[in-house]
């Protein structure tokens, strides 16, 4: 009906609308600025055109609000590291309260997380301080193993004294491989005494012969 009535033309294609940048205090008190994308469409144009004013400024605001909200609500960790789950929440909560403007908001991307340069500095002291500690713990454990396996190997060789005797044979031939002219090489006192038996065991033998 003219003049009471007039006809308004809907795009049904999935429109994409930039979330302006938004101040948000994390969960663990800090100050980070935040900027998202939203990917939406109309489903029921009627309801888009009755149900409210002007769908476009709608759906802005409230995904501008509801960006604060969900962001507010966890750690710093949580926005730089699981922006999947993040961006999850925001468009589930988006589409639920759009649904009666016939509007369905297929997905939000997180763009950007801006952080204060004292922060960055921190978040580096912080990172540097972890990889630190994880050096310390890995050579701890590599210095406990060594001893583990040399206190092993002194056990062995404490049982066999063979396998000593072997070892140090083995220490001289490789020190007579240097170029070194003089060798100083300390004897087991078992191994002297071993050979001290045996030459007095065979003393009596050999006279006797």
């Amino acid at each position: 009906m003219p003049v009471i009535q007039q006809m308004v033309r809907v795009d049904l294609r999935t429109l994409v609308m930039d979330v302006p940048t938004q101040d948000v205090i994390s969960l663990d008190n800090v100050s980070v600025k935040v900027n998202a994308v939203l990917y939406f469409r109309v489903v029921d144009p009627e309801r888009a055109i009755i149900h409210v004013e002007n769908y476009l400024e709608a759906t802005s605001q409230l995904s501008q609000t509801t960006l604060r909200s969900v962001l507010g609500q966890h750690e710093l960790d949580d926005m730089l590291s699981a922006r999947d789950k993040l961006n999850a929440d925001i468009q589930q909560i988006l589409d639920k309260q759009t649904d009666a403007w016939g509007i369905k908001v297929a997905n939000v991307e997180i763009k950007h997380v801006d952080l204060d340069e004292s922060m960055i500095r921190a978040i580096a002291k912080q990172a540097e301080a972890e990889r630190s500690r994880r050096a310390k713990v890995i050579h701890a454990s590599g210095e406990l193993e060594a001893a583990e396996k040399l206190l092993n190997a002194a056990q062995i060789l404490a049982k066999q004294p063979q396998a000593l005797q072997l070892r140090y044979m083995q220490t001289l031939t490789e020190i007579a491989g240097q170029n070194t002219h003089t060798i100083v090489f300390p004897l087991p006192v078992d191994l002297i005494n071993q050979w001290t038996k045996s030459g007095g065991a065979d003393g009596p033998d050999n006279s006797e012969k």
